[in-house]
């Protein structure tokens, strides 16, 4: 079997060519062309490889640059916070978040559309030109929320210096931003478990005072941890709060 596998290869390698040029097959040509004003630009054909390679790392890019971190680590933080384990799904609360996240950065991409895509697509600008105009709007917004100290640590961690923040590179504004978020998330999830920790407290103190030792502290205070939720239109209030803290409805 082995032998008759190498010898369907081999007659493969030898009909390959000739079945390419009877079918007339070419592979598009990439090349590197010079514009008017001097700058080089890549074909279509390559193009059009670096932006599907582009969308095999989007959900990467999501994560990094944008507010989706700082509203599923909450979401996370909240579902374990009233003790349940699969509800709302991590369909559902990644559903939910990315629904915040485009309306939280709707502004910053609209910027992007129309400062760099629209010019680029109506050829008024290069494909590197356009990629330069598409980082500020994203650099502005990510630098309102990153930290200074985490800024100047990972400037100092890549040993590069800027007069100005907007000039620093994306290899130091994003972990930057990205430290930042996570200790944001953090904190507003520390905010969050407290009042169900309370009831937690509470409950557990009852059912020992009681000399209820086998039942589940979890599950009894499950039920007043989800009508205090309901009571106090949780999910409204922890939605409006990140939303506010991106500086959106603020003023």
């Amino acid at each position: 079997m082995k032998r008759i596998s190498s010898y369907l290869w081999a007659a493969l390698l030898l009909l390959a060519p000739a079945l390419c040029q009877a079918a007339d097959f070419s592979i598009p040509a990439v090349t590197l062309s010079t514009n008017a004003d001097g700058e080089q630009e890549y074909s279509l054909s390559m193009q059009v490889l670096l932006f599907l390679t582009a969308l095999t790392v989007l959900p990467s890019l999501i994560m990094m640059v944008t507010s989706f971190t700082r509203f599923i680590i909450v979401m996370s933080i909240l579902r374990q916070a009233i003790g349940l384990q699969a509800s709302p799904s991590n369909q559902i609360l990644v559903g939910m978040s990315l629904f915040m996240t485009m309306f939280v950065m709707s502004p910053v991409f609209n910027q992007i559309y129309d400062t760099a895509i629209v010019p680029y697509t109506e050829d008024q600008i290069s494909g590197r030109q356009a990629f330069e105009l598409a980082q500020k709007p994203l650099k502005t917004f990510m630098l309102s929320q990153t930290r200074i100290k985490d800024l100047n640590s990972f400037m100092e961690y890549s040993g590069e210096k800027a007069d100005k923040p907007e000039e620093l590179s994306m290899k130091v504004i994003i972990p930057a931003f990205m430290v930042s978020e996570l200790k944001t998330a953090f904190q507003i999830g520390f905010m969050i478990f407290l009042p169900f920790l309370v009831i937690d407290l509470v409950v557990a103190s009852i059912l020992m005072a009681m000399g209820m030792m086998m039942l589940s502290p979890v599950l009894i205070a499950l039920p007043f941890k989800l009508m205090l939720f309901v009571l106090v239109d949780g999910w409204s209030m922890i939605i409006g709060t990140m939303i506010a803290s991106f500086g959106i409805g603020a003023g």
